[in-house]
Order: C-alpha cells, then structure tokens, then sequence
C-alpha cells in the first residue's frame, strides 16, 4: 500500500541507526513508493554493486546502503539525496541524466534505469528518502487475522490471509477442485506418487464428511511420505553416491540418505532434524543415528586426483559448506562474500570467515556402522576361535614333498625349539623414550602412555614429522619403527591415508637420524614386512610402507653403521607419495644390543619374554603360541582364527567428529578468499546483522546449529516454510528460495508467511503438522483451470486465486510410470540401485566404469534410490532437470523440451513400463471400451472425456490396422506375454501415449 508522508525539511529523525522522517516547512503531501517492494529492489540492483558495502569496488566514496552516508557531501560539496529534494540531489540528477559521461547508471553498465524506475527514485526522495530495515532481517510478527468478505470459502487462517488479497485485487477464488484432482494432486504432493484406481475410487465413493481428512492422515503415515520429501532435502545437501572431479569414484552416503527418510517418516522436529545433521556428533552419548546423521556436510566433493594438496580441497569443502549452510537455513547467498564484502547483503568478508569458523573444527571420519552380530553371535565365534587355536598343535602338518620338492617339515617340537633360537638370536631389549619435542608441518602428533604417538588432524602429501630425543645415552645400536594400528584411523591404520590408495596405508620416503647437522648412516635394516632399505635411499619416491588393513601393525629396524656417541638426536622421516599416506600412529624405540637384531612379526609383549634366561608354564605357553600363530605351515588355520576374531564391521558412511579441545583448527581470514592467501585469525561469530550469541555459550558448530533453529533467528523459520509452500504451489511465497536478501523478491503475502512461520515453531517444527495444514486450506484445494482473464491478470499465479498446476519432479516422472505399469518396487532404504540406462551416459566417465543394471526389484525401485554420479548423472532423471549432487539447490528449473517427450517415448524404462501396462491391460475383458477407460485412469487418476475416449479409440484402430498391413512389426513393439501379439503390440502404443501426454506427469 502506498504511504503519505508530511515533509518538512527542518530536522532529520533517526531509530536505531535508520532515519524515518524529514519534515518540510512547507507541509506537501507526497505519494511513496513502498520502500521495500519498490525502491530498495532498484538500489540494490542498479547502485549497490559500485556504491554499497563492500570498500574494494566502492566508486566516489559513496554509500547508498545508509541513509545517514548517502546525504553527507562529497568532496565535490554535492549530496547524493536531500530528503524532500529530488532535484538538487545529485543521485536522482544523474539518474535522468542524458549526458554520457554523467548518467548513473553508467553506459558501460548496459543497464539502463526505466522510466518507470527513474520516477519511483524521485517520488521516494521527494517523500522524504525513507529507509526501512530489510523484512527478513526482522523478527516475525505475530498479524492479526485479516477480516474478509466471503466468508464462507476459507478453511483455515491461510485462506484469510489469501481471500483478503484477492479481496483486495477484486477477485474470486476458484471452485474446489473434482476428487479425482483433489486425490491425485494430494498423493503426488505427499507420497510422489499416484494413486491407484481402487484407492482413487475409494475416496471419491466416500460419502463421510471428513473422506479429505482421512486421505490426507492416511497419506502422511504412508512410509513413502519420507520418500518423497527426502528428495528435495537431497537436493539442498548435494547428495551423490559419488566423490566428484575426475576420478569420482563410489562412497557410500546412501546410510545418511536413509536416515533423512526415517526422520522425515517418524516426523523429527526440524529443529533436532537441523541439529543432529550438523552437530549430531556433539549431543552427549551420540547414538549411531546421529552420528550418521552428521552426514549432511560430508556430501561436499572430494578430489581424489594424485597431483591434488588435501588441504587445499579441504578449504574448498569448507567453503561449499558455509555456502550451503547459508542457502538451506538462512537463505542468505553467503558465499559472495567469500572474496570480499557482499556487494549487496550485510554480510562483511571477515564475517563470512567467522561464520566458515563454527564448521571449521571438524575431522571427517569414515564410520562403519554396528555389524548387526549379536552378543550370542561374538560368544560363539570368540569360542569357536579359541578351540580352533587350541588344535593348532593337532594340525601341525605332515611332510608330503610334492614332484621336484625337496621340502621337509620338521616336527612340531624340532620347529619349535629351532623358531626359539633363532628368535631369541635377533631379539633386543628396547626401550621408547618420550621426545623432548615433536613438530610437524600438518598433523598434531600426542604422545600416548604406552609410549606410542598418534598423529591426528590434516595431512598433506608430503608430511615431515620431527621428533627430538634429549640427551640420548652413548652406545645405542639400533632403531626401531613401530608402525601400529589404531581405531581413530581409516581401516584402522596404522596410517593416515585416505583420499587414494589403500586406506589406512602409511608411506615413508625418507628417514634421517642426525647428531648436530650430520645424519647418522644406517649399516643394515630389516623389516616384518616391505622393503625397508628404501626408506633411507635419498629417493622421496621409493620408501618403506604398508596398509595395516584389519588392524594388522608392522615394524623396521634400522641398525646404526657405529653406536650412538651420546648427545641430542633427532629423527625425521616424511612421507614422500603423489598422495598422502602418513604415519598415523607409531612407536620409536632403541636398543643398544651389539649385534643380531632384526625385525620380528611378534608382539613387543612376546619379544621381552623371549629375552627372559628361563620361561615359567605358562609364559612358556605364550611364547608357544606365538610360534603356532605366525607359523607359515599354519597360515591357513591361522587366518580363519584371525577372520572368527575380527568383529563383524556394518556398512561405512562419512560423518563428522568434532576434534578435541586441545586440537582445534585455526581458522584465518582470507585474502580474495584464496586458499594461498590466508591473512590474520577469526574467532567464530555470526554476523553482524543477526542476532548474535551470548557471550557465555562456547563458539562451536552445536552451538551455532541451535542458534540457526533458536527462535531469535528471524530467518530459518521463514526459510523452511516458504520451501514447503513452493513445493505444493510451484512457487515459494517469496519466489527466491536460495535468496532472501536485497537481491531476492519480496514476499507476495508477507503477513501469511510471518503467521506460518511462527505457527511452525509453535507447533513444535512438526513437518506433517505444517504440510498438513497448507493442504487442508482451501487455497490448496482450489481448481488449475486458469480463465483468459486471470491469465491476464496474475499470469504466474502469484495471488493464489487457482490451483497450482506444473510439471512434476524428475524423479516423479520416472516413479509414475513404474507404478502406474506396476512395476515399483516398495522396497525401501539400503545401496543405491542401477536401473536401465543408454550405455553410451557412462562411456566418458572416469575410466569408463560401466553400468550393470540391477537385477530382480531393484531394476523397478523408486529413483531416489538410483546411483547418483556426478560426473555422469542418471540421464532420465537428468532429462528433466535434476542436479547432478556438485552444488546446493534451493530451486530446480523446470524446462519443457523435445528431449523430455522423446525421453519418455524411447528410453528403454519408459518402454518397459509401457509394455507392463499394456500387459495389464490384456488381462481385463476383450471390451476395448474398458480397457481404454482401465489404462486412462491408472495414468491420469479422472475417467476420460468423451473427445478423449474418440481419439484413443482412433488411434487404437489405426495401430491394428497398420500392423496387420505390415507396417508396424509387432515383435518389436510388445515382447512375448498374453495375448495376440498385434494386440499387445496395439495396447502397447496406447499406453506409450498415456505415459507421454502432458498431464501424466503434471500435478494439477
């Protein structure tokens, strides 16, 4: 609505920091435009990118983004606004200006202001150059419930807020629409799929005056309400079953995946919803549903490319997460502030940083999840394992030398007793002292009380570790290297590799022991395993490493060419492959045995026994089995003993884990938001223009997720319900879904979506509770039909004065035609499946991996459960405009092409579920009037119109008449099934036009 202001230019009036109103002596009326809805769309959009917030581009010191800066003079001595002048000031001067060299925007701009746009400028600042806050930013208010005319449409407090605007526009709501729309339109909206003809008839035969309410509770208990609206979560999370970049190899994210459809199902708060995805790992005594649920932002990419620095992607990951935590619970295009202050929204280069800081303090573990083995289950195989052990000595084998073999076993008491001697020949006392000092380039290296260290945090590829040993004694012959297994690395160590390679594997390309600034030479080495010679060849690219796969440890010696002649010591190694493999947990000890030692595949328990002169029954019994459990005439029983003990590990999905206190990553502001550029240190904060924290809560990402759902937040309300008003409408009350900033559209019922979100929160931030109460209005429930002039009138639909009609979803479209043919699966949850594709969408992957389309029901399961790789998307789903999984989307295009109709008459799913339905379609009475009528409503839910029902007939009989003139070859039409072959051939076609006509796969 338009505003009257008084003006007189005497005094200028200010709250809070924005000034409201000049007052002018000579007491004018002036008109205003709405500051919101008019003016400030032209500022931002024409004057903010040179003349706004952001110092780097900011052209003649001026700011136009504050009222008070804005009417200061330049230099020059001229102001850009004089409240109540428009011509003296000099922004509305240039503004219709037609001079070349003083006209703003500038020509070089090729964006020239309207007429339209240059007299809204000058009526504002004629009505005294109001500034109002930004609607978004401010708390939600509580509006009373608008009084209408027509009282007896609504249903709910929504159809208030919508029938007054109508109202107001003088116009009328349209009728309710048919329940055969009605059941349909509400079974795409909550399921993503159409209902049956049985379930359709059922609704529209039910005489009860609450039939819509039970549909509607039936259909938000269905399990495949969590199906559908997980899809458009996914979108938002950047879900993929792959990495991305080039390699964009396989992961498996499909566990966070399924825990986003059980949330959705069980009806989780999005408050928790919100916090357990980003800080579920924080909760006290996190369960393993929340820990998976930390999966949200582990769906960033990851480049697995040899030449690659991890931490640079890392940083990269980092800001993919600051921009898709802006746009999911704020809708805020956070990441044009990466590089320098938003040109456009408060938000400063520095804030973006101390935002980016609450997420920065996360390790991003792979998690296997419980085996399902039960306590019964581990007892038995642990017993299993111990009888297996026990018998070892009973199948300790007999020599049987095979043709040309002179191989003799000897027996068990003479291997023994020869294992004994030679082991006690090569043991050594060692002893680990604890280094005086430990640095590295990366990695934070903890001493640990066995005296062991474990490395944790970032890796780069070339990690260099330094350990510094004081006053070390003279006459130290050798060194060992321990490399240990431990749970806290991939695969369990002992190494730290993770991105490429085997995981867990370490790699040391380089040691050097050094006295002062000489390295001492290393005589002789050995190892339980690898080459380690290598590891002191001066070469970076050969070295001494291994996996460690199954927790299984590994150890060199390394025996010095003279003993240690006292002093500091100082060993460095560092790992020297075109990835990072580095050491993640190991033991350095020394020994100052003369000779003999070596490495030896036994634990340092066994070794210290072994240096005993006499063995009681029982150490003798210890040492005894080590011989037998790392006998090689024993291998094979022994790696079924090993398999019996090794715990049943559960699929691996990505989460986060917040790192330790004492670990906490630096996080620096950077230059131009370049990862080589990294300038002074931030501290977590949110910006500026958003209520901030207490200054008693801890700055971490549990806090800063219960900020984003805290009631303060005057955003992330708003935001979720205006995604869900978009999905049942086809348009968002504020059209913008990703943008709520100067740059987004104003809300076309700004009171309505205030009362919604704050009625969300009351209700607990219940989802069904929301959808249910959007679908219960009478605005929902309206007819699609649109008459010439309300086309004319309100051609986007924007008032609400008709039903929503518009194509439905990718994945919809593929999901109807497979329960429409009945071929859908309703099995749910578990690893993405691979349905019928052309070959040809994977031949310029990575490697050209192929895809092996499944087999049984998993070919027929719903496409939110389709393999998703990034570099090569499903090309069905991709037809009709789904993402790819590389970016965040608030909101996907809908386009409309030839492809699309092409698509569904040739790709071989769409074929395939035509075929099945025109199956069906031969099992009904040979009455072709009934089965047009049974296949017409599987696809479109209504009975046909006569005018329908006369061209299906047409077209039927000229399908016959072609194929028994030859023209059309049944084989190739319908495979082998019942009935004729051209009458399955006929039916055939008629279910292939169903399945492409235009309102198959539109929602009306």
């Amino acid at each position: 609505m338009k505003t009257v202001h008084i003006i007189k230019i005497s005094s200028i009036f200010s709250c809070l920091g924005f000034s409201w109103l000049i007052l002018s002596s000579m007491a004018l009326a002036v008109e205003s435009p709405d500051f919101a809805r008019e003016v400030r769309p032209i500022l931002s959009s024409y004057c903010f990118k040179c003349h706004g917030q952001d110092e780097g581009p900011r052209k003649a010191k001026l700011r136009l983004d504050v009222r008070d800066v804005a009417m200061k003079p330049a230099k020059s001595g001229d102001v850009a606004i004089i409240p109540g002048k428009p011509d003296e000031s000099e922004a509305i001067k240039r503004a219709f200006s037609s001079d070349p060299d003083e006209v703003m925007p500038p020509l070089s701009a090729k964006h020239p202001l309207t007429p339209v746009q240059q007299d809204i400028l000058k009526r504002w600042v004629a009505a005294g150059a109001v500034y109002e806050e930004h609607w978004a930013f401010l708390a939600p208010k509580v509006a009373a419930v608008p009084v209408i005319k027509n009282a007896t449409w609504p249903r709910n407090e929504i159809d208030l807020f919508i029938l007054a605007r109508l109202e107001a526009e003088k116009l009328q709501p349209s009728p309710e629409a048919d329940r055969a729309t009605l059941i349909r339109r509400l079974s795409l909206d909550l399921t993503g799929l159409p209902p049956s003809v049985e379930e359709a008839d059922a609704f529209i035969n039910d005489t009860a005056p609450n039939a819509y309410e039970i549909l509607l509770d039936r259909l938000l208990a269905s399990p495949q309400y969590g199906e559908r609206w997980a899809r458009r979560w996914l979108d938002l999370a950047r879900y993929a079953d792959t990495n991305g970049y080039e390699k964009d190899k396989p992961r498996n994210m499909w566990p966070w995946r399924d825990w986003v459809v059980r949330a959705l199902n069980a009806d989780m708060p999005f408050d928790q919803f919100t916090i357990e995805q980003l800080a579920g790992d924080m909760l006290p005594s996190p369960t393993v549903d929340q820990l998976v649920a930390t999966g949200f932002h582990r769906n960033t990419m990851l480049n697995e490319e040899g030449g690659i620095d991890p931490l640079e992607f890392r940083f990269h990951a980092m800001t993919d997460r600051v921009a898709t935590t802006g746009t999911t619970w704020l809708a805020m295009t956070t990441g044009c502030a990466q590089c320098h202050t938003h040109k456009y929204d408060p938000i400063q280069h520095t804030e973006y940083f101390q935002f980016m800081a609450f997420l920065n303090n996360a390790d991003e573990p792979n998690y296997n999840l419980p085996g399902g083995e039960t306590a019964e289950q581990r007892s038995q195989k642990e017993a299993e394992a111990d009888r297996l052990e026990a018998s070892l000595p009973d199948l300790w084998p007999v020599a049987k030398p095979g043709a040309g073999s002179d191989r003799k076993v000897l027996p068990l008491s003479e291997s023994y007793q020869s294992w004994l001697k030679v082991s006690r020949s090569k043991v050594a006392a060692w002893g680990a002292p604890k280094p005086a000092g430990m640095k590295t380039n990366s990695p934070t290296l903890t001493w640990q009380s066995d005296g062991s260290i474990l490395a944790s945090g970032d890796t780069s590829k070339e990690d260099h570790y330094e350990l510094r040993y004081a006053g070390m004694p003279a006459g130290l012959t050798a060194l060992k290297i321990e490399a240990l297994p431990h749970t806290s690395l991939p695969e369990n160590g002992p190494g730290m590799a993770y991105y490429e390679g085997p995981r867990g594997e370490f790699f040391i390309g380089d040691i050097s022991i050094m006295a002062g600034e000489n390295k001492w030479k290393v005589k002789s080495s050995s190892a339980t395993a690898g080459k380690v010679a290598l590891m002191y060849d001066e070469n970076l690219q050969s070295g001494w490493g291994g996996a460690g796969q199954a927790g299984q440890g590994s150890a060199a010696v390394l025996v010095f060419d003279k003993p240690w002649p006292g002093g500091d010591m100082v060993v460095r190694f560092q790992s020297g492959r075109h990835y990072s493999a580095s050491l993640g947990h190991f033991r350095i000890s020394f020994t100052n045995k003369p000779s003999g030692m070596e490495a030896l595949a036994i634990s340092p328990e066994i070794e210290k026994l072994l240096l005993l002169p006499a063995l009681s029954a029982d150490q003798e019994k210890q040492v005894r089995a080590a011989f037998l459990m790392t006998a090689p005439e024993l291998a094979e029983h022994v790696k079924k003993i090993r398999t019996l003990r090794t715990p049943p590990r559960g699929e691996e999905t990505l989460v986060m884990r917040e790192r330790p206190a004492d670990q906490s990553r630096t996080t620096r502001l950077h230059h131009r938001g370049e990862y080589m550029q990294p300038e002074q240190v931030v501290t977590a904060e949110f910006p500026a223009f958003l209520p901030g924290l207490p200054k008693d809560v801890p700055r971490n990402r549990l806090t800063f997720a219960r900020w984003l759902v805290s009631p303060e937040n005057p955003l992330t309300s708003r935001v979720t319900v205006n995604r869900a008003w978009s999905a049942f409408f086809g348009a968002g009350l504020v059209r913008t879904l990703g943008d709520f900033g100067f740059q987004g559209e104003v809300p076309s019922h700004p009171e309505l979506m205030d009362w919604l979100a704050l009625e969300f929160i009351r209700q607990g931030w219940s989802m069904k509770k929301l959808h249910r109460m959007i679908v219960l209005s009478a605005t929902y429930r309206q007819q699609s039909k649109v008459s010439p002039d309300l086309l004319a009138r309100d051609p986007q639909n924007r008032l609400l004065a008709r039903g929503a009609r518009f194509r439905v979803e990718a994945e919809m479209v593929r999901d109807i035609s497979l329960k429409t043919s009945g071929l859908l699966s309703s099995k749910m949850f578990g690893p993405p499946v691979r349905p019928p594709q052309p070959a040809s969408v994977m031949e310029a992957a990575y490697q050209n991996a192929g895809w092996n389309v499944s087999k049984g029901e998993d070919r027929y399961r719903r496409a939110l459960y389709t393999f998703t790789k990034r570099s090569a998307p499903f090309a069905a789903t991709s037809t009709f405009d789904a993402p790819s999984g590389e970016a965040c989307v608030a909101r996907r295009d809908l386009s409309n092409t030839p492809l699309q109709s092409l698509t569904l008459l040739n790709d071989e799913a769409f074929v395939e579920a035509a075929q099945a339905l025109a199956q069906r379609a031969m099992t009904l009475p040979e009455d072709d009037h009934s089965r047009l009528t049974h296949l017409f409503r599987r696809c479109l839910t209504r009975f046909p119109k006569e005018t329908e029902r006369v061209k299906l007939m047409d077209l039927l009989g000229q399908t016959r008449q072609r194929l028994a003139a030859g023209e059309l070859i049944a084989a190739e039409i319908a495979p082998s099934g019942q009935g004729a072959p051209a009458e399955r051939a006929a039916w055939t076609v008629i279910a292939r036009t169903l399945l492409n006509l235009d309102e198959t796969i539109s929602k009306s």
